[in-house]
């Protein structure tokens, strides 16, 4: 069922913060006020899989509109919202060594080579999302949401000498600074609506609503008194304001949807019931405007998840089938294991296309949904030739509903154009990058 929500951003579930614009004629009076909030917030969202896939069945054949593949066709009717993006290559993730699985997975979003250890000297990148957070998050509750599906500690060595904290973390607020995942739905629920309470009646909410609206009538009284005694250009800060404070009252007493708490997780769940509520939670948290930018690891760095519950003919851990030796057998087991983490891209997607503004677009057509892999064939280890997904219009600066070849060019240079669609400001990103890529020509 598609869901509407206002084109104005949603208040959230604890109540409203304002300030004073600064007025440079009234001095230590005037208080900082926010940064302005774009009409259309647009999103970011950054999906791992581990072990790579099976590239043949992955890769369409051809390129343009018309393309097909036994995995990619399991997008269903969101292949209209991706692109899929051929050649691209992450040289920086190449291990010193054996570790394709840790060095990739640390230069995952980073694109910069990490260092080599299993100590507590870890050294990576800032990663793409956050250098997106700071300025899509500067108006929300949470910068960022980091999300999984398998946890564990960030210490001791995950991979050939590598250590945990870069098989376990895909983002990094510094080069020593990983942001760990939350794997537990109810955490994630307690996080984005800590003091909510369902219990509460229509006539407590009622009475909330109206101190709410008190509070604005003092802002205004209080900035109307503020005019009379400032110069003229204060005065048009603060006439922006007020008509701010007046966007706000409307929001309150707007008839449309509200972001209160939908009904807590439940607390026992298989692995595909784990990703759709982890799923249903970050689209909860996009639609409230909570957070604008997320990472989301389906599984950790050289994961040896069983997909038996999947089909019972998948015996083996992923990671031993990733090593396929060029057996048919595992071929077919890794395209049921790489057919379902396509699905759950399309899901994902599919859930953000499904909340609809009033004028028709969905968040999905203000959104970029990345999905990728540390690898591209599990046995070779290859960093070159990634599987690249790109779901979503991102404000319409990206052309979906076709597969295209960048041989050979950076995947930074497509971290860049991200940023760039998301008017986030950026010339260059981590070791590699030679501009922006290209997503709207053939």
């Amino acid at each position: 069922m598609t869901t509407r929500f206002s084109r104005r951003l949603f208040l959230g579930g604890a109540g409203v913060a304002l300030a004073l614009p600064t007025l440079v004629s009234l001095g230590p009076l005037s208080r900082t006020s926010r940064a302005d909030t774009p009409t259309r917030p647009r999103r970011l969202v950054f999906l791992y899989t581990p072990n790579g896939m099976h590239m043949p069945s992955w890769t369409p054949s051809t390129t343009g509109t018309t393309w097909s593949s036994p995995i990619l066709d399991d997008l269903g009717d969101m292949k209209a919202q991706t692109l899929v993006i051929s050649g691209l290559r992450n040289l920086p993730g190449q291990p010193d060594g054996a570790g394709d699985h840790g060095a990739g997975t640390g230069a995952y979003l980073t694109c910069t080579k990490v260092l080599k250890t299993e100590g507590d000297d870890i050294k990576s990148g800032i990663s793409v999302d956050q250098v997106a957070a700071p300025v899509l998050g500067r108006d929300t509750r949470y910068k960022s949401i980091e999300l999984g599906l398998e946890g564990g500690a960030a210490l001791g060595g995950c991979d050939s000498g590598y250590s945990c904290a870069y098989t376990r973390n895909i983002a990094w607020t510094g080069e020593k600074t990983p942001l760990p995942k939350i794997v537990n739905p109810r955490v994630v629920f307690d996080r984005l609506f800590a003091g909510y309470d369902p219990s509460v009646t229509a006539e407590v909410r009622d009475r909330r609503l109206r101190q709410r609206k008190s509070i604005l009538d003092w802002v205004r009284t209080d900035a109307n008194t503020l005019s009379s005694r400032a110069s003229a250009s204060d005065r048009q800060k603060l006439d922006e304001y007020l008509t701010g404070v007046r966007e706000v009252e409307s929001r309150l007493v707007d008839d449309g949807p509200t972001c209160e708490a939908p009904a807590a997780p439940p607390t026992a769940y298989d692995v595909d019931q784990h990703f759709e509520l982890m799923a249903d939670l970050l689209v909860i948290a996009f639609k409230c405007d909570l957070s604008r930018v997320s990472t989301f690891m389906l599984a950790n760095a050289g994961s040896g998840r069983n997909y038996t519950w999947l089909d019972p003919s998948v015996i083996g851990g992923h990671h031993d089938i990733s090593h396929h030796q060029d057996d048919p057998e595992n071929f077919r087991k890794l395209e049921v294991i790489n057919r379902w983490e396509v699905r759950k891209a399309a899901s994902l997607a599919r859930k953000l296309h499904a909340v609809v503004d009033d004028e028709g677009d969905s968040l999905l057509d203000q959104s970029l949904i990345y999905m990728s892999s540390e690898i591209s064939d599990g046995n070779s280890h290859s960093h070159r030739d990634l599987p690249v997904l790109l779901l979503g219009k991102g404000g319409g600066t990206v052309t979906p509903g076709r597969h295209i070849r960048r041989n050979d060019q950076p995947m930074a240079n497509l971290f860049l154009a991200m940023l760039g669609a998301v008017d986030v400001p950026a010339n260059t990103f981590g070791a590699d990058s030679t501009g922006r890529l290209d997503l709207q020509g053939g």
